[in-house]
């Protein structure tokens, strides 16, 4: 059984995610939050609150992230491994500066960070890195930051996708699996591509890995929703209730929605896919079935251990494989200046945690 030892030289994991409201008051704030700096009106944003308040104002994300929390907490205990697991938020509380500082209080100087997004673009990783930067300068204290790399392709993250497929193929054998994410610009998407495997071949190479496995190349394709902003701008497509009106038109008569690109059911996943995808395909005459997330499937989990331990080991000197699935490389646990801005032709100097640009 691992000693405390294999997890220096960290004092603390900090699982640090979206956030999200936990009641109809926090709506707005929250998304107000979302888009601070970007000039977007309320009246736009209200169109958006619609979503949260069709749950009652309330995210699943942040219990998810709990239950998250207690998963790992679990995993490090049967292992014999000793170290907090913390949590934090971008948007809403708790923030991630007031965890750090509480963090520093009790004596961490030296955080592994878990950012609960699986792959690399700029809204997935880099904008996490600008905003750990931004809370490491506010905080002002001397602590060291490490952030875990992209895990869209480790091991554990792919088989608990591949068997909340599995089980939902149970119900609808002969379906055709419509793997989604979230989409985005496709300004971001060329940047995500610029150091690096972008953003849909990622997804892309999840999904090849698990039609192989599964046996459903040949019947399965890649969508996307969550489309935001304005719809001048190009963003990936095809969105998933337009795709799944081609997929009738082209004689698909089942379907199984499978949320590739989020690692757990919040938002996204409740109102875009349970709700709206659902109703489109009800609307087609589409049989239908939405496989799970990651979540705190033990794979998933399991495999977040193992990275969390890898990395300590080779902070430590250690020479330790990062293992993957697929066709794709592991990234790399430093990513590389100018990985993933939102536009690859436009440098901000903003800082990140892997240093300014150049």
């Amino acid at each position: 059984m691992p000693t405390p030892e294999h997890a220096l030289p960290y004092d603390a994991l900090l699982i640090c995610s979206f956030g999200g409201p936990n009641r109809p008051a926090d709506v707005m704030p929250f998304l107000r939050n979302v888009v601070d700096g970007r000039g977007i009106p309320d009246e736009r944003l209200a169109e958006v609150a619609e979503h949260y308040l069709h749950f009652g104002g309330r995210s699943p994300i942040n219990e998810q992230n709990l239950a998250l929390r207690s998963a790992i907490e679990a995993e490090f205990a049967a292992r014999g491994v000793r170290l907090p697991v913390l949590w934090s938020n971008r948007n809403w509380h708790p923030y991630t500066v007031d965890v750090l500082r509480d963090a520093v209080a009790f004596g961490a100087r030296r955080i592994l960070v878990l950012v609960t997004s699986a792959y690399a673009s700029y809204s997935g990783s880099r904008q996490y890195r600008e905003h750990l930067a931004a809370a490491v300068a506010e905080l002002g204290e001397d602590v060291q930051i490490d952030i875990l790399r992209p895990f869209f392709n480790s091991p554990g993250f792919v088989q608990a996708n591949q068997d909340a497929i599995g089980e939902a193929l149970t119900a609808l054998p002969d379906a055709h699996v419509v793997y989604v994410t979230h989409s985005i610009p496709n300004t971001m998407q060329d940047a995500s591509a610029v150091t690096g495997p972008g953003y849909a071949e990622q997804h892309e190479d999840v999904r090849a890995v698990i039609d192989d496995r599964l046996g459903t190349s040949g019947r399965s394709s890649l969508a996307y929703c969550s489309r935001s902003g304005d719809p001048r701008t190009p963003w990936l497509e095809p969105d998933v209730n337009d795709h799944l009106a081609a997929l009738r038109d082209a004689g698909v008569r089942n379907v199984i929605v499978a949320p590739i690109g989020f690692i757990s059911d919040h938002m996204e996943v409740a109102f875009d896919l349970d709700t709206e995808a659902a109703e489109t395909a009800a609307e087609l005459g589409l049989g239908f079935a939405r496989a799970g997330s990651a979540s705190d499937r033990a794979p998933f989990i399991a495999g977040l251990v193992d990275m969390v331990l890898e990395r300590a080991a080779r902070e430590r000197g250690e020479d330790v494989v990062a293992p993957v699935v697929g066709s794709l490389p592991a990234f790399a646990d430093v990513a590389p200046p100018n990985s993933c801005r939102a536009r690859h032709d436009v440098v901000t100097g903003v800082p990140v945690l892997a240093g300014f640009e150049d």
